[in-house]
């Protein structure tokens, strides 16, 4: 009885706990920079273009990066057709 109030409990307080942010990259814009660092780094999604970036990035130890997830102007991707 006691496994089952703290199954119950432990499933709870997992739902309860506030969501964090699983998009890394803002789908709003195509260049990131990602910077590194002893503790950890991290991802800025929010350049318009490489030289922009490369400015930012500039002295730091950090890498300018395409966005794999940028939204190219709200553009449908082409249908493709299945082979037989």
């Amino acid at each position: 009885m006691r496994v089952l109030a703290c199954t119950i409990l432990t499933i709870g307080t997992l739902l309860v706990a506030a969501p964090t942010r699983a998009q890394t990259y803002d789908p709003s814009f195509p260049v990131c920079l990602q910077t590194y660092a002893i503790g950890g780094g991290s991802i800025d999604c929010s350049f318009t273009s490489l030289g922009q970036c490369a400015a930012s990035a500039s002295g730091r130890a950090a890498l300018c990066l395409n966005n794999p997830y940028f939204a190219q102007g709200g553009r449908k991707p082409p249908r493709q057709r299945g082979v037989y």
